[in-house]
């Protein structure tokens, strides 16, 4: 399965035509896409208007829809956390430390267009798709 992330998300509703829009349009229909609670959360908080979000919401309902936290992943994601620290490594977003946590341990893909995952994909084994 390919998580898509919320940075995707975002250029793939603007119509704008990055590499991981490109990808994410050949996915569809192919693949399965994963939306998660998380970033369903974050593509629905940035939209102007209430018949905006609908629009958006009822779209997205065709993709696989997953909750990408409980304990034993916060805790996991506060140790890949620390471990990146240890590196000299900050992650600017905790939201994206889970989400990484997430694909990492359920052996998802991450389609992203957020360097805060770089350092993930380098030194946690985060799986990205490109």
């Amino acid at each position: 399965m390919i998580v898509v992330d919320s940075s995707v998300w975002i250029h793939y509703l603007r119509n704008e035509r990055t590499d991981q829009v490109r990808i994410l349009d050949a996915s569809i229909g192919r693949e399965p896409i994963v939306v998660g609670d998380l970033v369903l959360c974050e593509v629905l908080q940035g939209l102007q208007s209430e018949s905006e979000a609908r629009r958006v919401e009822a779209a997205l309902r065709d993709f696989v829809h997953l909750p990408m936290l409980d304990p034993e992943l916060a805790m996991q994601a506060a140790a890949n956390y620390r471990q990146l620290r240890r590196l000299g490594v900050t992650v600017r977003k905790t939201i994206d430390i889970v989400i990484g946590t997430f694909c990492i341990e359920r052996n998802h893909m991450l389609l992203h267009d957020d360097r805060d995952f770089d350092p993930m994909q380098r030194h946690l084994g985060l799986r990205v798709v490109a």
